[in-house]
């Protein structure tokens, strides 16, 4: 008996220590909790690319994969584009391996890519250690601004995990050597506009959404071997959203939000606890939690955020009063919602015009701020220290004060474009740009 409580006792602070260590860091996409905050993070409110700067280097190859950080590691994916053409019977996959949609629809020649992890000192920039994964030209296109390595890894400090769609998923160690690998095959894209949807790490299960103009499904892997613990089949088109993992009412869940209905899954068993519709086409924004309540957004073709009450959710909750409010105007069609502070912040379609509400009530504090510096917005916006960071594609990043009133603290510009979304751990800021990943911290140490 005195051992059963002592295991008790061990495996519970062992789960809150590993708990309170993955807090510190940015280990996946939109941070440790997935909602884009950095509970303990204070980085600068200025810098420029004479002020503030760590370090900075060139990133080789396209990718607009966010940067994952866990101790002195960053972690960044790209493809890199090499100087062979091939076409369809020149890739890895044999032209009776592809889909009947594939075969029939062909593709024109593209230069093969190097799908590629990069793991960085976060001390002083240097490459510890580069790992390409895969080497084919890719099956069909990206959006114009996009790329075939748009996915985010993620780690438990263990192993990283890196994700590049139709290209697999590799598990490898923190010093890049390949443990295991999974194809999932290739995904059918609306309008040849690329992937993106993030896996997301939850205790030893990784989760895949893979949204498509196929058959879609959700997927369960054991994070130690990749074997399959469940797969769904999901009723939807594409969709770009990364599910969010929560606990709740002695249940853990997986969401998803997709253009059919928002699913909530149990992550033990991939049954579907609840459903809900109201979305519009094309959901790019990821879900997020705050005090039990779930936002859900999209802005194509359409505009809608949703406010979706947990407590005893259960069925077809659509048009029920667990819906508790919404709000269609001025959503997102990128960027993810945040929620800090009991506020709500949106970015309009993907513009530089800012929305921030009360998050329980949906009550309008401010709407349709232009914020005039930025041309443009993909990357999800942050919280860290009472502040909200938006990145712009053009390199200006405004950082206001969290709450109902609008005051902008700062407005910082750098020489790079941006579509990725920062990642924050202490005293500093990752921002990966096109060209450039930036480490951006107090250059006076305070």
């Amino acid at each position: 008996m005195k051992f059963i409580v002592f295991l008790f006792i061990f495996l519970t602070l062992a789960h809150f220590c590993s708990a309170s260590v993955k807090a510190i860091y940015w280990p996946q996409w939109r941070g440790p909790e997935m909602i884009g905050i950095s509970p303990d993070g204070d980085p600068p409110l200025e810098w420029g690319e004479n002020k503030n700067i760590k370090w900075k280097i060139e990133i080789p190859g396209k990718g607009y994969a966010s940067p994952i950080i866990w101790d002195n590691k960053v972690f960044i994916q790209t493809a890199i584009e090499t100087e062979k053409d091939t076409d369809v019977e020149g890739t890895e996959a044999k032209e009776a391996e592809l889909p009947e949609w594939r075969r029939q629809t062909g593709t024109p020649a593209k230069k093969v890519q190097r799908f590629t992890i990069i793991a960085i000192n976060r001390e002083d920039g240097q490459i510890l250690w580069q790992r390409v994964l895969r080497e084919e030209a890719p099956h069909a296109g990206t959006h114009a601004d996009g790329s075939w390595a748009s996915n985010s890894p993620v780690t438990d400090g263990e192993r990283v995990y890196a994700f590049f769609g139709s290209y697999g998923l590799y598990c490898l160690d923190m010093q890049g050597n390949p443990i295991w690998n999974k194809d999932f095959g290739y995904m059918k894209i609306k309008m040849s506009f690329g992937e993106g949807s993030s896996p997301v790490l939850y205790g030893d299960v990784i989760i895949i959404n893979w949204d498509h103009e196929d058959q879609s499904f959700i997927i369960a892997l054991d994070k130690r071997t990749g074997k399959e613990l469940w797969k769904k089949e999901r009723n939807e088109v594409t969709s770009w959203s990364t599910p969010i993992v929560i606990e709740h009412d002695g249940k853990t869940q997986v969401i998803v939000s997709a253009s059919d209905r928002i699913r909530s899954y149990e992550l033990e068993t991939g049954n579907i606890l609840w459903e809900c519709s109201g979305m519009t086409l094309n959901v790019v924004p990821s879900p997020v939690i705050a005090d039990g309540i779930i936002y859900v957004a999209s802005g194509f073709r359409g505009n809608s955020l949703m406010a979706i009450k947990l407590d005893g959710a259960s069925g077809d909750i659509s048009n029920t009063d667990f819906v508790l409010w919404r709000y269609n105007q001025n959503t997102p069609y990128v960027p993810s919602p945040l929620v800090y502070g009991g506020s709500l912040y949106i970015l309009k379609t993907n513009d530089g015009i800012l929305t921030c509400l009360d998050a329980k009530t949906g009550e309008v504090y401010y709407s349709e701020q232009r914020l005039s510096d930025i041309k443009g917005v993909y990357s999800s916006p942050v919280g860290a220290k009472d502040r909200v960071y938006i990145v712009g594609r053009n390199g200006v990043t405004y950082v206001i004060k969290g709450g109902p009133e609008f005051k902008v603290l700062a407005i910082n510009s750098l020489d790079d474009s941006f579509a990725a979304s920062p990642a924050v751990v202490d005293k500093e800021m990752l921002l990966r740009g096109h060209k450039y990943l930036y480490c951006i911290a107090d250059d006076k140490g305070e």
